[in-house]
């Protein structure tokens, strides 16, 4: 299944005019130690823009800063206070978190609530280090996306992977695992535990640097808290970020110097003209 710009767009979620942001969920990141908060912070900053009703971020590292003074809209909690959050449409665990006994305990403690889960980048790496998380997400009945890039599915499969054995892998991750699989790369691919698998035409070189991932999850954690299935965010989520690179290096931003900030705001111009698609 190729995706294409009219099944996005007529997959996105609609505004009423009297809407109001309790109906467009509430997104938490968790992530950001010590020398990684940038991570943390473009992936909150990523579903804020796709649209969230509400997006906190908890930080790992010991002095968490206070307030985004970009996006002062995104709420700062201590870890323990994202668990008292009522009605979580998704939780993103993974960018920059690192591997402390801290990162392990929030991942542990995640993948037991009934939360839609988002995991990432060193989440993704614990789980492939630790029989005991593998354990908890293959139980998981709540929705769960996972995004690994090649080196953390290789891990998370148990042998190298090839570039041939891309969809193989894609398949049997979120077959194993019961999620939603997200292997990145060119053409990336979205793999669903029935056998769907969607192939992304989207995205370019410009991709190929540092953060793109965090707001790529940002993205897609954010679709999900609005009511999306966790495939369709998905499938959703991985266009609209690459058409967001499309669109920056079709305008001379790129590829050379593209960076994730300017990913996640032309990706929210790219979700509004997707959903203004004639249905």
């Amino acid at each position: 299944m190729h995706l294409n710009p009219q099944q996005i767009g007529s997959s996105l979620p609609q505004r009423a005019i009297d809407s109001h942001k309790g109906l467009h969920g509430n997104v938490a990141v968790i992530g950001g130690d010590t020398g990684m908060v940038g991570a943390a912070w473009l992936a909150a900053r990523a579903a804020l823009l796709a649209g969230a009703g509400r997006t906190y971020v908890g930080f790992l590292c010991e002095r968490a800063p206070s307030v985004d003074l970009l996006h002062p809209e995104i709420m700062v909690r201590s870890l323990d206070g994202l668990r008292q959050i009522p009605r979580l449409g998704c939780v993103v665990l993974g960018p920059g978190m690192g591997s402390s006994g801290v990162a392990l305990d929030n991942l542990r403690f995640w993948l037991t609530q009934t939360a839609p889960l988002l995991l990432d980048a060193d989440a993704l790496n614990l789980i492939a280090t630790h029989e005991t998380l593998s354990s908890a997400l293959r139980q998981r009945t709540a929705a769960t996306v996972i995004t690994p890039h090649p080196g953390e599915a290789a891990r998370l499969w148990g042998q190298p992977l090839e570039h041939h054995q891309r969809k193989a892998c894609a398949l049997a991750l979120a077959q194993q695992h019961n999620v939603i699989c997200v292997l990145k790369g060119s053409n990336s691919l979205i793999a669903h535990p029935d056998g769907r698998c969607g192939t992304n035409p989207t995205g370019n070189a410009g991709l190929a640097s540092a953060g793109t991932g965090d707001v790529l999850s940002g993205i897609i954690g954010s679709l999900i808290a609005q009511g999306m299935s966790a495939f369709d965010a998905a499938c959703a989520g991985v266009y609209v970020h690459g058409a967001a690179a499309d669109a920056l290096v079709a305008r001379g931003f790129g590829p050379i110097g593209l960076t994730a900030s300017e990913v996640a705001i032309e990706a929210r111009h790219t979700l509004n003209s997707l959903s203004r698609l004639e249905r």
